[in-house]
């Protein structure tokens, strides 16, 4: 993108229109450094105009006159710069995404996990960088499946899923579980007959399918509060905004949280390396399984 000269100080504008005195180069780098710092997210010099859009409404909202003064207040107040981080992050999702992920499960790992319910044992799924909650209710559907009853007992035992996201408005579009009935409609019907239900002119989850789940506001790159082990980890399309080293270490913390042959999905674009490799084997398309032992 060109960049406007400001005629009255001869600097450089990185945003048409908008003063160098009130969003500069320097501004951008600020930002660029925190976000990389809190979030483990890379953010190009692309992506300037980007920052700028997705930021200054927030700015507006603190009464900040430049994004100088603005910064400094992120660097005070740490419930900015969490929506300052949230802001910058993509939530951008849908039901029934990448389809052999949900194939897969259907197929190879919900018969265990099935069997693991009804034997008393604890079944755990995380949707790590769920973004408004698509991608879990999609899982569970499938987990519960078509069969309303079974899906019934099933829930009986003692299943629970986790859904975590760094973006606060993510997490509660999750938590309300109501979509456009257009957009659910990638999920098969019978699924949805079973476990979704019409509001006006939404698609709202059905209650018992929603109690199975607990969103919680969570940084991948922070401490993670968990007592166990998961069965199941989807965590998709998250590591493409994360240097090489953040992937391989976020990959090798997931790994970690694991069972032995426990699960865990990637998106289609992303690849497990590094360490993490010694506990993986590759059984699909962006599907790996923890290795026993």
């Amino acid at each position: 993108m060109a960049s406007v000269m400001n005629a009255k100080t001869g600097e450089e504008a990185i945003v048409p229109g908008v003063s160098p005195q009130v969003y500069s180069h320097a501004d951008f780098d600020r930002i660029a450094s925190m976000v990389r710092r809190e979030a483990g997210i890379v953010l190009s010099d692309g992506k300037k105009m980007l920052a700028y859009s997705r930021l200054a409404p927030l700015l507006r909202k603190t009464g900040c006159a430049t994004f100088a003064a603005f910064l400094e207040e992120v660097e005070r107040d740490k419930s900015l710069s969490t929506s300052m981080i949230a802001a910058l992050t993509t939530n951008h999702t849908y039901f029934n995404r990448e389809e052999h992920h949900f194939s897969h499960f259907a197929q190879e790992v919900r018969p265990d996990l099935i069997e693991r319910s009804r034997s008393g044992l604890a079944v755990r799924l995380w949707s790590a960088g769920c973004s408004s909650g698509e991608e879990i209710w999609t899982l569970m559907m499938v987990l519960l499946g078509e069969d309303r009853a079974e899906g019934r007992r099933i829930a009986s035992g003692n299943v629970l899923a986790l859904a975590s996201d760094l973006a606060e408005h993510a997490v509660a579009a999750g938590i309300q579980g109501r979509y456009d009935s257009k957009a659910i409609e990638a999920v098969p019907q019978e699924l949805r007959n079973s476990w979704t239900r019409p509001v006006g002119d939404k698609t709202e989850i059905a209650e018992d399918l929603r109690a199975l789940v607990r969103f919680r506001l969570l940084n991948l790159l922070g401490s993670w509060p968990f007592a166990n082990l998961f069965d199941v980890i989807f965590c998709r399309n998250v590591m493409i905004y994360f240097d090489h080293a953040t992937k391989e270490q976020l990959v090798w913390r997931l790994v970690n949280q694991l069972r032995p042959g426990g699960h865990l999905y990637i998106g289609h674009s992303e690849r497990a390396t590094g360490k993490a490799l010694d506990l993986l084997e590759l059984v699909g398309p962006t599907i790996y399984r923890r290795r026993h032992g």
